[in-house]
């Protein structure tokens, strides 16, 4: 289609652009507000203090170094058994 057959299709129907712009009178100045539930506020409290928390505790880490080390670390094959059943069936 050529771009001079354009105008000649418009003035055929007859048509106009339609201008959706409007002219508002009086309006008064508007401010935008945002609020922060509490659980929100309770959330950000409790991230900040998991940021803040060391991700390895070293005393509990040296301890069981000591005792890997020195063959004293012994685990209950009982206490490892009921704790692998238990995660088995949380997973079931």
């Amino acid at each position: 289609m050529r771009i001079e057959s354009y105008s000649q299709i418009q003035s055929l129907y007859q048509t106009q652009r339609v201008s959706n712009t409007q002219k508002v009178k009086g309006t008064a100045a508007t401010t935008d507000k945002v609020s922060i539930s509490s659980i929100g506020k309770d959330m950000k409290t409790a991230k900040d203090a998991l940021a803040a928390a060391p991700d390895v505790r070293p005393e509990v880490v040296d301890s069981m170094k000591t005792k890997l080390a020195s063959g004293t670390y012994n685990v209950s094959a009982e206490s490892f058994a009921d704790k692998l059943l238990q995660k088995f069936q949380e997973l079931g």
